[in-house]
């Protein structure tokens, strides 16, 4: 179970009836963190047992206000905002549509907040069919991987209606250091392409740099702490670039997640057109990292390609 560490103050004063659904390695600390806030919560996982370890982690901290509901659309009836982490489109679009979905359990101005890392084309598609039902539905991809979902302090991206997002920001605030609405619908999980191009492309370059010193016989953790203050300083650098030295990687964003990030950039790119060169043969270089029997290895398992 992952750990959750309480932030020091919560972004919001005002309380509210929630609902989560998606209680993996992200889902699970956001849930929590809405709790501790003060909300009151109901979650849905499709393994129910999940679901129940949550309420009794929780209640163990003297929290009673969460509860498991057997269906997406029990855990969103009577919720103000209704939350989601899943694995891709298709996992999206079962607990959003269909009779059991959550819109079909959400009051009228309800909002949905979806923080799964989708498609664009997804994230428009379940805005219509929000609106035609008269709720709300904003995709806000988070970045900032477990550690940042366990500490509160994810980077979360936004696309939809401003005023739904108004009201949904502060209520967000209780698992993030930044909330931004990028733009209309789509807007977010486009921000978050944009997000892990930069970061597949960073992993290279941090990967060969290392495997490179190491050939030459540098003291590669005392090369990184000296160019970590330099102009190659990066967050990846900082928190990678020593685990990459101790080929580490049993631990944060798995490889067989980025490949699934990946194809989406460039499935994007097919469509409007984008050059994405380096992208796409970062993403074969994932391929090969998944037939080593790396699909849950951290990200910066590229280095293990070059060694």
């Amino acid at each position: 179970m992952p750990t959750v560490h309480p932030k020091p103050a919560y972004g919001t004063s005002a309380t509210h009836t929630v609902a989560f659904i998606g209680l993996g390695v992200m889902g699970w600390p956001m849930a929590a963190h809405l709790a501790l806030a003060g909300h009151t919560v109901t979650v849905y996982n499709r393994t129910a047992a999940k679901a129940e370890a949550l309420v009794q982690a929780m209640a163990e901290r003297g929290i009673e206000r969460v509860r498991t509901a057997p269906t997406p659309r029990a855990a969103a009836e009577g919720a103000a905002f209704v939350m989601a982490c899943v694995g891709n489109d298709d996992d999206l679009r079962s607990v959003v549509l269909g009779p059991e979905g959550a819109l079909a359990g959400m009051a009228p101005d309800a909002i949905f907040v979806d923080h799964t890392t989708a498609s664009a084309e997804v994230a428009r598609q379940l805005y219509a069919a929000a609106r035609a039902r008269g709720c709300h539905f904003i995709d806000a991809p988070v970045s900032g991987g477990q550690s940042g979902a366990e500490n509160g302090q994810l980077t979360i991206m936004c696309g939809g209606d401003e005023a739904p997002f108004a009201r949904a920001q502060p209520v967000l605030q209780a698992y993030a250091r930044a909330v931004t609405r990028i733009g209309a619908s789509g807007a977010g999980q486009l921000a978050k392409m944009v997000n892990q191009i930069c970061i597949a492309g960073l992993l290279q370059g941090l990967a060969e740099a290392i495997a490179f010193g190491q050939r030459a016989g540098l003291d590669m953790k005392l090369v990184l702490e000296v160019i970590g203050k330099g102009a190659a300083q990066s967050w990846q650098m900082d928190q990678r670039g020593p685990t990459m030295v101790e080929d580490r990687f049993d631990f944060g964003f798995a490889v067989d997640w980025m490949r699934k990030d990946l194809g989406l950039c460039l499935q994007e790119a097919r469509r409007n057109g984008a050059r994405l060169p380096v992208t796409a043969l970062v993403d074969q270089f994932y391929a090969d990292v998944q037939a080593m029997g790396g699909g849950r290895w951290d990200t910066s398992s590229l280095i293990r390609r070059l060694r």
